[in-house]
Formats: C-alpha cells, sequence, structure tokens
C-alpha cells in the first residue's frame, strides 16, 4: 500500500531528528542526485557532459535541489541553478559554487518579510514566499529561457511542502511559465521535481495557477496527500519515495492500494463456500428502456466472483438472455447495487430502489448507490451505504443539500467535494473519475490512479458497481465490526476496474462489456500474487 502523510506530520516527523542533528538534507539530496543521474543515463546514455537546470526557491528544497545539484556537478554535469529568490540556502549555494556549478540571479528584490532579520546564516526563507517581479518586465530573460532550452534534466525545487497550492507565482511562475512554453516546444527538457512538484496543494491535491508538470517526482520521508490526489497528481508523473529515516503517524492521510493489498481484501471462497455464503448479491438497476445497465452491473458482479445475483426490475429478461444464472424476483440478499440506468421518470423502477435502500440502511446490508439512486438517498445513511457518483452528479447531490457547486468545482478539488458528501450523508463516497478518490468515516481516504483514460466510456460505471457490489456482498459479514471497510472495498473495486479495462485491450479503447469480461482474469491474478 502506498501511503501519503500530511504535511504538518512530516515535519513533525523531521523536528526530532533535525534537533538531534540527523543529516535529512543530505540524505535527500543523495538520493535526489542519484535519481536524476538515472534518468540522465536513460535519456542520452551517459551522466557527464549533461546540462541540468536547477530552479532554486527560498526554501528547502532549494536547498536539497542545490546540494544534489553540487553532486552531478562533481561528475561532470554542467549545473546551472535558477534563483528565483534574493535569499536561499546558503550551504546549498556554498556547495554548488564549490563544485564551479554556474549561478545565475531571476529575482527581483524580496519582499520585507521574506526571511526574518535575526534568522540564522544558513536558514532559508519559508517555502511559500516567492518574491513578487516588478510590472511592465519581461517575464523570463531571453538568455534564461534558453538555458531551460538547453537542459536535458530540470530539478525543480521552487516550493516545498509549506506551500499552500494556488500555483507558483511571482518570479517563481514566470520560470514555471518559460519552463512549459519550451516544453511544449521541443518536448523537453525532463523535469524532477523536488518532494512535490511546485505550485500544487500539497495536502489537499489542488493544481490551479502556475504548476510544474514533472516526469518523476523523487519525494522525502513519505509520499505526499497532493501526489496521489486528482487533479495534483497528474502533474508528478512517475513517485518515488525516498526512506530518510521518519517515524510517521500509523494512519495516513491518503492511501493506495497496490497489488500486495488484494488478496487480504478480496472474498476468495474456501473450501466449505456454497453460493449464499460467497455473498447474494441484489440487483436494483435498468429499465426497459434501459436494459444496458442492469447487464453491464449484474456481469460485473459475476465476472467479480459473486455467488449469486438476483435481479429486481423490468430488465429481467434483458439479463436472464446475457446471464442465465441470475435469479429474477425479489429474495434474501446480503448487499446491493442500486441505480444504474433508473430513469427520473421510471417510477415503478424508483420505488424498488427506494424500498431496497430502506431496507439496507434498517438492515445493516451494505449497497453501492448510483446515478438514478442518488437523489433518493435518505439525509443520512450509514458508511456501508457506498455513492459512486461522477463529478457531475456529486455536484447535484450537494447542491441538492444546499451547497452552492457545480461540475468544474468538484473536478478542480475532489477530495474536499467528496468530503463534504460524506459530511453531509454519513455514506461512503467513492468520486469517479482518472484518479478514483475514495472518503469514508475516520479520516478514511484513498486514491485509485488504475484506469486508462480510454475507460471512460458509457457503461463503465455500471460494471464498476457490480464489481463493488460482489466485493461487499462476500465481505457483508465483516462490515458491522469495521466502518472503514466499505471505503477499503470500495478502492479495491477500482483498482479491478482499471485493471480490467488495461487486460481488455492494453493501450486501445475498450467497451464496458470488453472490461466486464475482463474481471475474471484480473480477480485471479490479484489473489493469487
Amino acid at each position: 500500500m502506498l501511503l501519503a502523510h500530511d504535511p504538518d506530520d512530516v515535519r513533525a516527523a523531521e523536528e526530532p531528528l533535525l534537533a538531534a542533528g540527523a543529516p535529512l538534507m543530505d540524505r535527500a539530496a543523495f538520493a535526489l542526485a542519484v535519481r536524476t543521474a538515472h534518468v540522465l543515463r536513460a535519456a542520452r546514455g551517459r551522466v557527464a557532459g549533461a546540462h541540468v537546470v536547477l530552479l532554486v526557491g527560498a526554501g528547502n528544497n532549494g536547498g536539497d535541489a542545490l546540494h544534489a545539484g553540487a553532486r552531478l556537478a562533481r561528475r561532470g554535469v554542467r549545473v546551472t541553478a535558477l534563483l528565483a529568490a534574493p535569499r536561499v540556502h546558503a550551504g546549498g549555494l556554498a556547495a554548488l559554487e564549490a563544485a564551479h556549478g554556474r549561478v545565475v540571479r531571476v529575482d527581483d528584490p524580496a519582499p520585507a518579510d521574506a526571511v526574518p532579520a535575526d534568522a540564522a546564516p544558513d536558514a532559508a526563507a519559508p517555502d511559500d514566499v516567492v518574491p513578487e517581479r516588478a510590472s511592465g518586465e519581461p517575464p523570463v530573460p531571453p538568455d534564461v529561457t534558453a538555458l531551460l532550452a538547453s537542459a536535458d534534466v530540470v530539478l525543480d525545487g521552487l516550493l516545498g511542502i509549506g506551500a499552500r497550492g494556488g500555483g507558483v507565482r511571482g518570479v517563481g511562475g514566470a520560470l514555471v511559465a518559460a519552463l512549459a512554453d519550451v516544453r511544449s516546444a521541443a518536448g523537453r527538457p525532463l523535469v524532477v521535481a523536488v518532494d512535490v512538484p511546485s505550485g500544487i496543494g500539497v495536502a489537499d491535491g489542488t493544481a490551479a495557477g502556475a504548476v510544474v508538470h514533472a516526469d518523476l517526482t523523487v519525494t522525502f520521508g513519505a509520499a505526499k496527500p497532493g501526489l496521489l490526489l486528482p487533479p495534483a497528481a497528474a502533474t508528478a508523473g512517475a513517485v518515488e519515495t525516498v526512506d530518510i529515516g521518519l517515524t510517521l503517524p500509523a494512519r495516513p492521510a491518503v492511501a493506495r492500494l497496490e497489488t500486495s493489498d488484494a488478496a487480504d481484501l478480496w472474498p476468495v471462497p474456501g473450501g466449505t463456500a456454497q453460493k449464499y455464503s460467497r455473498g447474494v448479491l441484489g440487483v436494483v438497476a435498468g429499465s426497459a428502456a434501459y436494459p444496458g445497465a442492469a447487464v453491464l452491473s449484474v456481469s460485473g458482479a459475476l465476472g467479480a466472483g459473486v455467488g449469486m445475483v438476483r435481479y429486481v426490475g423490468d430488465a429481467g429478461p434483458q439479463v436472464l438472455t446475457a446471464h442465465p444464472e441470475v435469479v429474477v424476483g425479489e429474495g434474501r440478499v446480503q448487499a446491493w447495487v442500486l441505480g444504474s440506468g433508473v430513469a427520473p421518470d421510471d417510477d415503478a423502477q424508483r420505488d424498488r430502489v427506494r424500498t431496497a435502500l430502506a431496507h439496507a440502511v434498517e438492515h445493516g446490508e451494505p449497497a453501492v448507490v448510483d446515478a438514478g439512486a442518488l437523489d433518493l438517498l435518505p439525509e443520512r445513511v450509514p458508511p456501508h451505504v457506498v455513492l459512486t457518483p461522477h463529478a457531475g452528479e456529486l455536484a447535484t447531490l450537494l447542491r441538492a443539500r444546499g451547497d452552492d457547486v457545480d461540475r468544474t468545482d468538484v473536478e478542480a478539488a475532489p477530495l474536499a467535494h467528496a468530503r463534504r458528501a460524506h459530511e453531509l450523508t454519513g455514506a461512503t463516497v467513492l468520486l469517479k473519475g482518472g484518479v478514483t478518490v475514495v472518503v469514508g468515516p475516520h479520516g478514511t481516504v484513498y486514491a485509485q490512479a488504475d484506469a486508462p483514460a480510454w475507460l471512460a466510456t458509457a457503461g463503465a460505471g455500471d460494471v464498476l458497481g457490480g464489481v463493488l457490489g460482489a466485493a461487499l456482498a462476500g465481505r457483508a459479514a465483516d462490515v458491522p465490526a469495521d466502518p472503514t471497510l466499505p471505503a477499503a472495498l470500495a478502492a479495491l473495486a477500482a483498482l479491478v476496474h482499471g485493471r480490467a479495462a488495461h487486460e481488455a485491450n492494453p493501450g486501445g479503447p475498450v467497451a464496458a462489456s470488453d472490461v466486464a469480461r475482463a474481471v475474471p482474469a484480473v480477480v485471479r491474478a490479484l489473489v493469487d500474487a
């Protein structure tokens, strides 16, 4: 499991080590230099003779970049540091100059409060301080742009975990814009972010304003939430975590399930299993007008290995044609999938959804609530009810509860709005997207990035609902003892769903039915890993 920790927890873990004189910056800079050398070797065959440009801000991330640059310079790399602040980490600057690195100042005079007057000689300014560029000046001098264009790799050390998001401003923002223009025109240089891409919301994953887009982020001590959460996760590139000796809280701010986590979570039948013990899933989805949603939901559930499906609704003939093993009609179930393909004017099917949802809440049966069932949600539900909206549906749900938001608001800050939905309803919330965000009780947050962009296709959410319903039905007996389990199973379903899309047609387009057919092979591989 990949764990991301809140910036405040990372700082708290660093403090006793720094007080004891632990060389945290040296450890970080060494790892950064080694990884940058690997990138150079992969890109150009060798390290010596390469050109690396450092974007250096006032904080410790700038110090990390300077010290790493000094190590690279001693290996024959031509290193140029672009200083975006009038005062940077003194020790790092001295190390780079001693290694014959080049220093170019592109900063303006600092704000009066950028560095305390009584700061220690080696102290850096807070890493969210970027001097403002005087109005009327060109964004970046042409010679600086030329340096960026000539680089093989740029190390981004402008801002660190003290930054509050909203993009890089001032001189640093001008450098970020120039770098983006150079990369757009030439497809290079490669960018390695130091700890986090500058400008992102480190704690919440927002990515507004001027933000560095990295090919690789080398992060220290622990991943930070913004490296896993959308939309900022898209700016991080590959993420590599370097152990620098921190002791962090057991509970992360954000988690991402990986292959090794699946076998422990997935409901695998034992030797005495029978269809009822493996989980019976009730599906109230689709309609005579939209039977495909019912078929796809059932397909996802059966592919995921549920013991039995009971289908309730008007699409019974189509479901039976596709899956004759399904039982049509009401009966005892362990979990539900509700709402996919249920039209607003289908009063009969909406009544069935309403009845099933009330039963699930009253009797502690896990339920997946999607699409046409979201507006039937009671004011408060337990966390074993899992909502699976996309951004537009989540915005509609929040507006119905008094929040003035639209789809673009949700897409700009997915974690904040998924949390808000959890707070208002009590439900576990799975917010679908390129990175799926799951929010559950007790601060539980998952962020899964397993799906290709090709999975954004009609019916894919119906298959996801079926996969999740199967997982909930198979683990229904465990849910009462652990209210966070539905969130973990929701993240696991997103993992399976995303990998099934890759399995269906690696690197190419997929249809929802292709994804459903690929689910059994993905589950088999995960539980056997």
